[in-house]
């Protein structure tokens, strides 16, 4: 089981499958990097050496930010428009959708136990 940026990646998937495990690479990113390092996207996991799993970390290191610095940037984000009390910031305090969605009859994962549910059908 190979292990880059603090994630086990799962064996039995491609290489750009496994990549999007990581927080922060999504499938585009995962195709660009399989192409800086040269490595086929479409070879398993499992089957990569050691010195092309090093290659892509290296290159995560240098070019990406992933996992803890990108979970901590955007909590960092979030807080930033919380404390200047803007639009976004307020919606966010109160665990509403924050782009614009309807809020009358969707959103209730968002708002979840925030307010309740009036005449829910059982």
């Amino acid at each position: 089981m190979a292990r880059i940026a603090w994630v086990n990646l799962p064996n039995g998937k491609h290489t750009w499958v496994a990549l999007t495990y990581i927080y922060g690479i999504w499938k585009s990113t995962a195709l660009e990097l399989c192409e800086k390092t040269k490595i086929d996207p479409f070879v398993k996991i499992e089957t990569l050496s050691e010195d092309d799993l090093d290659k892509i970390r290296s290159e995560i290191k240098e070019s990406i930010n992933v996992e803890w610095d990108l979970r901590r940037l955007v909590q960092g984000n979030i807080k930033r428009l919380m404390e200047i009390r803007c639009y976004r910031g307020i919606r966010h305090q109160k665990r509403l959708p924050v782009r614009g969605q309807n809020t009358k009859t969707n959103a209730r994962t968002r708002k979840w136990k925030s307010t309740a549910i009036a005449n829910k059908k059982k």
